[in-house]
């Protein structure tokens, strides 16, 4: 029986030390940048939540191989790539993107007439890099040509639909609690925390800071909060459920693009409350 199911509390054990140490310092290095409320929060914390992984992956790795243990699943050398790509160009945008000044290109069709008018922007670098770290990660995988552009299709969306979520503190991380409950539950298996347990952890831990309005995960930590959940959807759900989740998710993102996903969450009184919950 495997035991990397351990990862996923020796990543909150890590980030407990990480992230508090990481919080200070982005605020000591004056790296900082107002929330929805105006109020100046650390930023960005995905890249804390990314180090914090990374530290976590280090004392599993080791007691993997030199003391033979069932630490870490195989296949999180596939994925990890993709993982920490997106936080860098995530971490890209949010360094030398324009943010929310006026005229800077926003969303998709945004970012998209800005390809067309000759300006590459840090968001459509995003964009392209993403979609060359799914094409490379989700290759090799022996599916059907059709089948291998959804699964691309699938990451990229998912990954870009947890951008266009955090838009509120702790928002983004209690959608991905409630992804790692419905797929552990639906499927009846720990692989998700198994496979990105050391993730999962770090992000837990900064949901305490974010909703407190100490920090902000920035590009940086959605686009590795929306990573987390593509290859989990990736990983865990068979091929036709690989489909009806790449419809929700591009309806979702129509949506999002489209009408204000805040609005309708402030709408519905059981979506406000959850979403409301443990925010000061």
């Amino acid at each position: 029986m495997s035991d990397a199911w351990i990862g996923f509390p020796v990543g909150i054990a890590v980030a407990l030390l990480v992230v508090p140490a990481g919080v200070r310092g982005l605020l000591d290095a004056g790296l900082v940048r107002e929330n929805y409320r105006g109020a100046r929060v650390a930023f960005p914390l995905g890249a804390v939540l990314a180090t914090a992984a990374l530290v976590a992956l280090a004392p599993l790795a080791i007691l993997d191989d030199r003391a033979d243990l069932d630490l870490l699943v195989p296949d999180l050398r596939r994925w990890l790539p993709y993982l920490l790509g997106v936080a860098f160009l995530g971490f890209l945008d949010d360094s030398l993107g324009l943010g929310e000044r006026a005229g800077s290109p926003r969303g998709w069709r945004g970012h998209a007439r800005a390809l067309r008018e000759g300006r590459l922007s840090t968001g459509a670098i995003k964009a392209l890099g993403a979609l060359a770290l799914a094409a490379y990660v989700v290759s090799g995988r022996g599916l059907e040509s059709w089948r291998y552009l959804a699964d691309v299709a699938l990451l990229i969306l998912t990954t870009n639909l947890f951008n266009l979520l955090d838009l509120r503190p702790g928002r983004a991380e209690k959608v991905l609690a409630l992804f790692a409950a419905a797929l552990c539950v639906g499927a009846w298996t720990l692989a998700p925390l198994e496979l990105l347990g050391i993730f999962a952890g770090a992000v837990l831990v900064g949901a305490w800071f974010t909703l407190r309005e100490r920090a902000m995960l920035g590009d940086t930590g959605s686009n590795l909060v929306g990573a987390i959940a593509g290859v989990w959807l990736l990983t865990t759900l068979g091929g036709t459920a690989r489909l009806i989740a790449l419809a929700l998710v591009v309806a979702l993102t129509i949506y999002g693009e489209m009408r204000s996903i805040s609005k309708t969450i402030e709408s519905v009184p059981p979506l406000h409350w959850l979403d409301s919950l443990g925010r000061e």
